[in-house]
């Protein structure tokens, strides 16, 4: 296999003329230069230069050498350019999972001053649960997850991912305009026995958030439809099809509906992001401090809106 050393020194002999100009140029001896020369021509077994008293001249088969020399320069070249790129966090790729209500505005927000100097970076976006997304991060096949824990509904955490929990999103009850308990601020989940609920599908344990905080209150909830997409579960509150319990980030458009705080001190969601700690990618600091910074800003708002 061709020594890529010696290549840039047949390159610098093809371009400078002389032993002692090439060995300037590559801050080496002149005796070094010469030993290199002929180990190269010694591996190919060829003439790859015509010496004359001051000068030298490359053969027909050292100019075709040179020429792929200066391709390996190049390319060479290109590379050191991009590893540098990435190692100071101006390209490469970033793997990226979520879940869904994330990506109405904690993710945006974080994503968006990331993103805007950052063109030549690769984002890969991949939505999911938590217990979809952690054993992809587990695994190397993500370098972060957004993600959430229930304090009823807790996921079993492996020793090697890393969890950074921001704030705690509150749970909140969405009812239709004319529902009997359409003026109050705060309601107590007892109070909703005999309700007929939109629920959802639940998460890892297959047993819904809803159904776990009922039992405690000796109740069986009423569920007439399940969904996970909370749009739909707040357009068919607002057609009068039952009461939901929504996080705050996935509340969207509630035109139509009335939204008021649950008094329960288990039910609201954990939000935080998962990583390795083995894992050197340099995008991951620079995107994990754009999350932190959006995540303190959706708390702040959080706070006011439903303190």
């Amino acid at each position: 296999m061709l020594n890529s050393a010696r290549l840039l020194v047949l390159l610098e002999i093809s371009r400078t003329g002389t032993i002692v100009a090439a060995a300037q140029a590559l801050h080496l001896s002149p005796s070094a230069i010469s030993h290199q020369l002929a180990r190269l021509e010694q591996e190919l077994g060829v003439a790859l230069v015509e010496r004359q008293p001051q000068s030298l001249r490359l053969t027909a088969a050292g100019v075709r050498l040179a020429e792929h020399a200066q391709a390996v320069a190049d390319l060479m070249a290109v590379a050191q350019d991009e590893l540098r790129a990435h190692s100071e966090g101006e390209a490469g790729v970033l793997r990226l999972g979520f879940f869904a209500s994330s990506g109405l505005e904690l993710l945006p927000r974080a994503l968006s001053g990331f993103a805007a100097v950052r063109p030549q970076v690769e984002l890969e976006l991949i939505l999911g649960q938590p217990h979809e997304l952690v054993p992809d991060l587990e695994a190397g096949r993500l370098d972060v997850a957004v993600v959430f824990e229930h304090p009823l509904d807790p996921w079993c955490r492996q020793a090697a991912v890393d969890v950074e929990m921001f704030f705690d999103e509150p749970q909140l009850v969405v009812l239709p305009l004319r529902h009997r308990l359409g003026r109050h601020e705060t309601v107590r989940l007892a109070a909703l026995e005999g309700e007929s609920w939109i629920g959802t599908h639940g998460g890892h344990t297959g047993e819904p958030v809803l159904e776990r905080a009922c039992a405690a209150e000796g109740f069986r909830p009423r569920v007439r439809c399940r969904s996970d997409h909370y749009q739909v579960t707040i357009n068919l509150a607002r057609a009068g099809m039952g009461i939901a319990l929504v996080p705050a980030l996935g509340l969207g458009d509630t035109a139509g509906v009335h939204v008021c705080r649950l008094d329960h001190p288990r039910l609201h969601r954990r939000i935080g992001v998962a990583t390795r700690s083995t894992n050197r990618n340099p995008l991951l600091r620079i995107f994990l401090a754009e999350l932190r910074s959006a995540a303190e800003e959706i708390r702040s708002l959080l706070e006011v809106q439903w303190s």
